[in-house]
């Protein structure tokens, strides 16, 4: 059993999977900053400093608190304010990867398009003359 699990857990796609789960966590840590660092700052500054994180509806006559911080210690709310952001995280962050994978697959395109057809294959080549000589007769 031991055996199979290392064939299992040495495969190429298991391997592949792996790396591109690790790549994809430090690009998400990377996407989530330029969000966070890049563009909502920039967003804030057009939109005159414009924050939905704090902005909550309290769902308790004991809550009396103006920020969400204190009112969640104080009884239960609910915060639309962080839950629009988030999906206005979400939104940003999508187009951004669209954008580059969009990027990425022109420039495949064009490298693919600068790439000569591979030479046919030494079968290719002679099944290509047995189908010439059958056709002359």
């Amino acid at each position: 059993m031991l055996d199979e699990f290392k064939k299992f857990a040495l495969r190429g796609n298991v391997v592949d999977l792996a790396v591109g789960v690790i790549i994809g966590a430090a690009f998400g840590a990377i996407v989530n900053s330029l969000v966070a660092d890049v563009i909502m700052p920039v967003i804030g500054a057009v939109t005159g400093g414009l924050d939905f994180s704090n902005y909550f509806i309290a769902l308790s006559k004991n809550v009396t608190a103006a920020s969400l911080v204190e009112a969640k210690k104080q009884g239960a709310v609910l915060a639309w304010g962080s839950f629009l952001t988030l999906v206005i995280n979400f939104a940003i962050i999508a187009w951004v990867l669209f954008m580059i994978i969009r990027g990425m697959n022109k420039m495949l395109k064009k490298e693919k398009a600068e790439e000569p057809p591979p030479a046919p294959s030494k079968e290719e080549v002679l099944l290509t003359e047995i189908r010439d000589i059958l056709k002359a007769k």
